[in-house]
């Protein structure tokens, strides 16, 4: 699994090993696709969570009690075809995990990849 070089982050994640399995291994394969496609992103705590940010933040994972969420931060410009975004505020949009198997059903990686054409970035 990948270690944070922030250490508050790599405690974070550490704790979340500590209390739920489930969630630590669904925390850690949406950190994995995150660091495939933006090596050289940055992450810090924040909002208690994961926050990623290259020149500026494009998202979060945050872990709640029945499941986990990743924050896109300007995710209102997505594409959306199947209609898994939830959230109806000005930018944010998020995907819910409740189970490791979420994340290919949702589709995470078609999402990230939106952050490159979004930010021009890569």
């Amino acid at each position: 699994m990948i270690k944070s070089n922030d250490i508050e982050t790599q405690k974070f994640i550490e704790n979340i090993e500590l209390v739920d399995d489930s969630k630590y291994q669904i925390l850690q394969k949406l950190r994995a696709v995150v660091f495939d496609y933006f090596p050289q992103v940055k992450e810090r705590i924040m909002y208690g969570g994961i926050m990623f940010s290259l020149t500026d933040d494009f998202g979060g994972v945050f872990v709640y009690e029945n499941h986990i969420s990743f924050e896109f931060s300007y995710g209102y410009k997505f594409k959306d075809p199947e209609k898994r975004l939830e959230g109806k505020g000005k930018y944010r949009r998020h995907l819910k995990f409740r189970l490791f198997d979420d994340i290919e059903i949702k589709q995470f990686v078609f999402y990230i990849k939106q952050i490159i054409e979004i930010e021009n970035i890569r």
